[in-house]
């Protein structure tokens, strides 16, 4: 386990540093978005770019990665969405919550990781997962969020939630680094010498940028919590009539945090050797790649998502916050039992 350990921990320090850099305003809160956009549109592509074209084609075109993957990650939606809807948790909410348990955080903190452990070749199936996540997870979460309120306007909603969705993936640069990555390793094309190196220098930062700005996000969703609560009581005592937004209560948290850490990577374990021992040619190492996706944080693009979407952001945040802390201490139990 220490060796183990002695790996993972940079990664969550550095997590640990942006959260603290952006908790102390020594970095500002408005110089966060400048971190996500180069980390989305510039890092974390090459980054997917120089892995998917380094990996051999079969590895990136698995059926049977993504025929796992896939039905585990539809489970744990039908399965979060089911059990958490309540009279306080509607469809947009719990359609939010069953995101940020199925969708880890693998183009953020799951691909330099998994690599640092296990190796290059633990890059075909997190790409899947990636491409899987991104394209459908999402969309189907997106879509399942506008049923709040069926009625005239509904099928209105669920059109334009689907146009923001379609939209969201065609201006993703990820998707197209992914696929422009396959293409490559399908051709056995190489980039020019300096463009190479330049994609090279890009996709060496985006390890260490990603992980600060994680730490950063989720500082800067505690802070500004914080802040609106101290405005709405201030105001409620002023008399003036607003009231301070309710915190979503544990028994609507820690649930989501449970499938998120324990259920979605023992499911995946379960289904895995379910099918491997069916005759799917499904490699074990391929498995432990997809467990250890699984048992990763959430992903903190969720966020953004119910924010842009009118969720309980709240809610969303603390699961993530709460995934991110306690995989320090899972995450490395995770790999030490499965290496």
């Amino acid at each position: 386990m220490l060796p183990v350990f002695l790996v993972t921990f940079p990664f969550f320090a550095l997590i640990a540093a942006g959260y603290g850099a952006a908790r102390a305003r020594v970095l500002p809160l408005d110089a966060i978005p400048g971190l996500n956009t180069f980390v989305l549109y510039f890092a974390l592509p090459c980054m997917l770019l120089r892995f998917g074209a380094g990996t051999p084609i079969g590895q990136l075109l698995d059926g049977s990665v993504a025929l796992v993957w896939g039905i585990c990650a539809l489970v744990v939606v039908a399965g979060v969405v089911a059990f958490t809807r309540n009279a306080r948790v509607g469809w947009n909410d719990a359609a939010f919550g069953a995101l940020v348990a199925a969708f880890p955080n693998t183009g953020f903190m799951g691909v330099p990781l998994l690599v640092a452990i296990l190796g290059a070749q633990a890059a075909g199936p997190m790409i899947i997962a990636i491409a899987f996540d991104m394209v459908v997870t999402s969309s189907l979460c997106i879509g399942l969020s506008r049923l709040d309120g069926m009625g005239a306007g509904a099928a209105g909603g669920g059109a334009q939630a689907a146009r923001k969705a379609l939209r969201g993936i065609l201006v993703n640069p990820m998707p197209w680094s992914i696929l422009l990555g396959v293409l490559l390793s399908a051709a056995r094309w190489q980039l020019p010498g300096p463009l190479e190196r330049t994609v090279a220098m890009l996709a060496d930062a985006a390890s260490p940028v990603a992980l600060f700005t994680i730490g950063a996000v989720l500082a800067r969703s505690a802070l500004l919590a914080r802040e609106h609560d101290a405005s709405a009581a201030v105001a409620e005592a002023l008399g003036t009539g607003v009231q301070p937004a309710p915190r979503a209560p544990w028994g609507d948290v820690l649930p989501v945090v449970v499938v998120k850490l324990l259920v979605h990577p023992l499911l995946i374990w379960g289904l895995g050797q379910g099918a491997i021992a069916l005759g799917l040619p499904l490699s074990p190492a391929a498995l432990v790649v997809m467990v250890l996706v699984a048992a990763l944080p959430s992903a903190s693009n969720v966020s953004m998502l119910a924010e842009r979407f009118g969720a309980d952001n709240g809610r969303i945040a603390r699961i993530i916050l709460w995934t991110t802390v306690l995989a320090f201490f899972g995450f490395p139990l995770a790999v030490g039992l499965l290496r």
